[in-house]
Parts: C-alpha cells; sequence; structure tokens
C-alpha cells in the first residue's frame, strides 16, 4: 500500500483516525476531518509503540494491519482455519490463553494456522467438547473458566527456546531467504548520498554470492525491479521452505539506536527465542567486522519477522543519517564485508557440520 503519512487528507486518513481513537489515544478535533497532522502522527507512534512496530508515525502495510487487527476482542467472532487466514487480536489472545494452560497454539503471532488450529482441537479433546478446531463462544468461554496466567512463559516460547540450543543443521545444503529491503516505488532512507534500497540490494547480492561460496542455498525474495509487500516475501520464504530468513535494511535514526543492530519477532508479550538468538549471532559478527557501535539486539513486529515459518532477523547495518557511518557504507568494500560477517553469524547459527536438519515442525 502507499504509505499514509503527515500532511495528508482525505477519507482514508480519516478511516486510519477512527482506528487509534478505539484504541484510546487521543486526536486533536481539528484533525478529526480527515487530516493528518501532529496529534495524528503522535497517536499513530503511540500505537506502534504498544505494537512492537517502528514508530516512524507512517501508515504503512505492517501499522495499516495491525490497526484493523487490534480492533477484534476474543468472542467476536468464530475462528477456524482457513485461508486467507483469521488474523487479529482475537487470535492472539486465543493463541495466549492455549499456550498458557499447556495446549501449543505455536507462535503468539495473531495468524490462526495449523499450528493454532491443533492446539484448539486439543483443548476441545480434553474438555469433552466437539473436536473441529472451530473457536466459537462455547469454546471461549470454556477457555475463560479455566483462567489460564497469561503472563506465564508459552509453552510455544519454551520449546523453541530448546530448540535453538539443540540445533543441529549446517549452512552448507541449508536454504536461506534474502530479503533486500524496500525497492524502487519505495526506497526507504536516503541521507548522506546513500538510498537505504540500493545499499540493501548491493549487499544482498554480496551474501547471495557469499552463501553459495560456503555450499548454502541463497533465494532472493524480490528482484531488482520489484517491491513487493512484506506479507508476499514472507509467503516466498516460507514457499521456499528456507531454514533461515535475513531482511536487509538502514537504520532510521528515529528512535533506533546508532551503529548496527540485529531484529527479531517480539511482541511486548511474547518473543521468538530462535529469532533472537540468531540475531545475536549476527551482530556479534557484524560489530567486529565493521567496527562500528553495538545497536543491540530488539524485537519487532513486522511482517517478515511475524509471519515467516523459520528463524528471520532484520539485520540494519547502520544509520546513514550519521555522517561516520554514511561514508563506511560508500566504501567499494562495503557490501562484501557486510555480507562475510553475516553468513559468519549464519555458520555459527546452523552450526558447522552435518546435513542440514532443522526441526521445522517445531517452528510451524
Amino acid at each position: 500500500m502507499e504509505p499514509i503519512r503527515r500532511g495528508a487528507r482525505g477519507e482514508h486518513v480519516r478511516d486510519v483516525q477512527r482506528r487509534p481513537l478505539g484504541a484510546g489515544l487521543r486526536i486533536e478535533p481539528d484533525e478529526l476531518e480527515g487530516v493528518f497532522g501532529r496529534s495524528t502522527e503522535e497517536a499513530v507512534r503511540a500505537f506502534q509503540e504498544r505494537r512492537g512496530l517502528p514508530s516512524d508515525g507512517i501508515i504503512g502495510s505492517d501499522t495499516w494491519g495491525q490497526l484493523v487487527e487490534a480492533g477484534y476482542r476474543i468472542g467476536d467472532r468464530t475462528l477456524y482455519l482457513r485461508s486467507p487466514a483469521f488474523r487479529g487480536d482475537d487470535v492472539r489472545d486465543l493463541q495466549r490463553m492455549l499456550n498458557a494452560l499447556g495446549f501449543d497454539a505455536g507462535k503468539e503471532d495473531g495468524i490462526f494456522g495449523r499450528a493454532t488450529a491443533r492446539g484448539s482441537m486439543e483443548f476441545q479433546r480434553n474438555i469433552g467438547e466437539k473436536v473441529d478446531g472451530i473457536v466459537g463462544l462455547d469454546t471461549v468461554r470454556s477457555l475463560e473458566r479455566m483462567r489460564p496466567t497469561r503472563d506465564a512463559p508459552s509453552r510455544a516460547m519454551v520449546r523453541e527456546a530448546e530448540a535453538a540450543r539443540s540445533m543441529g543443521a549446517a549452512l552448507a545444503g541449508s536454504v536461506v531467504a534474502i530479503d533486500p529491503g524496500h525497492g524502487p516505488t519505495d526506497p526507504g532512507e536516503e541521507a548522506g548520498g546513500l538510498v537505504e534500497a540500493t545499499v540493501a540490494w548491493d549487499v544482498s547480492l554480496a551474501l547471495a554470492g557469499e552463501l553459495e561460496a560456503r555450499g548454502a542455498r541463497p533465494r532472493l525474495l524480490r528482484e531488482a525491479g520489484a517491491d513487493p509487500e512484506p506479507g508476499e516475501r514472507a509467503r516466498r520464504a516460507n514457499a521456499g521452505e528456507a531454514s533461515v530468513c535475513v531482511s536487509i535494511h538502514l537504520g532510521s535514526g528515529r528512535g533506533a539506536p546508532a551503529g548496527t543492530s540485529c531484529c527479531h519477532y517480539g511482541t511486548p508479550t511474547t518473543h521468538s527465542p530462535m529469532g533472537r538468538r540468531l540475531a545475536e549471532l549476527i551482530l556479534r559478527e557484524l560489530v567486529g567486522t565493521l567496527g562500528l557501535p553495538d545497536g543491540g539486539v530488539r524485537p519487532l513486529a513486522i511482517a517478515i519477522l511475524r509471519e515467516t515459518r523459520m528463524p528471520a532477523v532484520q539485520v540494519e547495518l547502520l544509520v546513514p543519517t550519521n555522517a561516520e557511518e554514511a561514508l563506511l557504507a560508500a566504501e567499494p568494500s562495503f557490501a562484501g564485508r557486510a555480507a562475510r560477517a553475516i553468513a559468519d553469524g549464519l555458520e555459527r547459527f546452523l552450526g558447522s557440520a552435518g546435513e542440514p536438519r532443522i526441526p521445522r515442525a517445531a517452528l510451524a
């Protein structure tokens, strides 16, 4: 979708404004007729912070999707496995309750997939309900009667953490999904002569070459002249049965630390242990290789991290508004150095010997 930002006017802005208001965020009355002004931007930023999204005040596809999903409460609608999948806070709440009770609903991502359907059926079987995976009011009321402790570590997170400690794959032979961030219609950050989409593409191509030289099977999630939606990129990674996914970006400098940082899937209530481990290992290699400050590892709930079924990270190589970092990125050797460091991190994560055997079933 075309990003909606400060200065925009019209019915599409009015639709955006109705949703933050429903979430308890204030917008000044003089903006409520479809004017995207200061208070609308502040409300969007506050919403993004609550949801684990980059707080840039811009309505892109990730923010719009979560504005829609925030309007659903458990019990509002009947949930079941379908295509396209149900998405929303009602699904996330269902997953949280099932996981808290020990019925593995998978990653608490707000997407009703196969793992959530299995967890729902297992719960129904245990309480003597019809085992059909259809979550209507009767199943919701049965769940609520159990009074699940929703802030306890979920079974899904514990299982994934165990899998992260016992990785048994190798880089050689593994499929690695590479997402060159942004594209021609959405170039991303531009500063100091750098264009984020261009840097991301150059590093992604260098990474693909480096991985091929190490025996891996890289898969680019977009072509040079294409700019698919984030959800489509995630679908391509899943369809390719990738072992891991790496999305290449630059930092915005707006709320993000200077230097190199890596992001994994996470919200205020849950995260991906395997994604975090992968982010930690790649960051360690990048900081040592590029000599940039350690910007840390942090959670994000964006589509490329939320919707992929394998460990996934978003690498933010540097902040182009920082003059020293911009000069580094302009060096001819930058793409190759960054690619080798990312490949080293992937190799550490996957191991250095043996056949690829990542437990994908444990992540579904």
